[in-house]
């Protein structure tokens, strides 16, 4: 059975990649972790990418007898390939894959883990449980509930709100289960519930039903930062700007900017870092440079960020 990781294996990684010569990659043999993600087509994975590679290269300069090898995919059939590949042609000793699809990549990976290689699985789960050594994600129900105490706390009197929700996913389930129950009781009441497809054009189109149809909106949750600034655009070009603000999430640097800055519109968001493949792909790596068990699971908590403490979230060589 995989051993549960707590918080504390920060600790671990920490401890276990600031000593070289542990193990594995130390004894003079080469390690080599495939690393796949989904291509930049929108902001969160433009950040994925970015602190993919950020961390790669990290480690390579600190462990020379650590080898990566990188993969973007702009659909789950190159995704599949990329797998392949690294396999056929690099022989990987791990996978580092955050899944464009669930479905598609689970036999894939279910591959390369019972060719006895160690496998990372990054936010998406696979569609069948048990396959990865170790899974890192984002809290998925603390996402939505932080946003829905945000709101409950700001709004003590009550007041109407939209929901912009993500693609149709167990994900977004998650977050809009949580964010239900936080506000339960508070006197907020969801007028409208869209899918907005964590897609900005997407939302820009569905805020501007929801302020064709509702004369009194108060605040927006539109659990995204990329539908966020779809749903800011089209307040604004309804000149209702004064009328409400918007809650986002994921911590995108232009959405941080605004929380630093003070702006009225957007006076704090929720985290669901892209950074999260840079510690995957860290604990893989100290897997093999040091004796820290590295199995289980380590999920990255949602953090309310507000101009008190927005610096500590803000990346600005990050293109998300």
């Amino acid at each position: 059975m995989k051993r549960l990781m707590t918080y504390a294996a920060g600790a671990c990684l920490a401890a276990g990649l600031a000593l070289p010569g542990v193990a594995g990659a130390q004894d003079g043999e080469t390690t080599t972790i495939g690393v796949s993600i989904p291509a930049a087509t929108h902001g969160w994975t433009g950040g994925v990418n970015f602190h993919a590679q950020e961390a790669i290269d990290s480690l390579e300069e600190t462990y020379p007898n650590l080898d990566f090898v990188l993969a973007t995919a702009g659909d789950p059939g190159k995704q599949v390939s990329d797998v392949e590949d690294m396999m056929a042609t690099r022989d990987i000793d791990a996978l580092v894959i955050l899944p464009f699809e669930s479905d598609p990549l689970t036999g894939p990976v279910k591959r390369v883990a019972d060719a006895g290689k160690f496998v990372t699985v990054v936010d998406r789960g696979l569609a069948q449980e048990g396959i990865e050594d170790l899974y890192v994600a984002g809290d998925n129900t603390a996402f939505g509930r932080v946003a829905g105490e945000y709101f409950k706390e700001r709004m003590p009197d009550g007041g109407k709100i939209v929901v912009l929700r993500g693609i149709p996913t167990t994900i977004d389930n998650e977050r809009v289960e949580a964010f239900q129950a936080a506000i339960e009781g508070s006197g907020v009441e969801i007028v409208g519930m869209e899918h907005g497809d964590w897609n900005r054009d997407k939302a820009f189109e569905v805020m501007q039903d929801f302020l064709s149809k509702n004369a009194e909106i108060d605040a927006v949750w539109a659990s995204d930062d990329d539908m966020a600034l779809g749903a800011i655009e089209a307040i604004n070009q309804s000149g209702r700007e004064a009328d409400m603000w918007v809650l986002g999430g994921a911590g995108m640097k232009q959405m941080i900017e605004r929380v630093k800055s003070g702006d009225a519109m957007v006076p704090a968001d929720v985290t669901y870092p892209p950074a999260m493949i840079a510690t995957a792909i860290r604990l893989t790596a100290a897997r093999f440079v040091s004796n820290a068990p590295m199995e289980g699971r380590f999920i990255i908590d949602s953090v309310l960020v507000t101009p008190e403490n927005a610096d500590q979230y803000y990346y600005p060589d990050s293109p998300f």
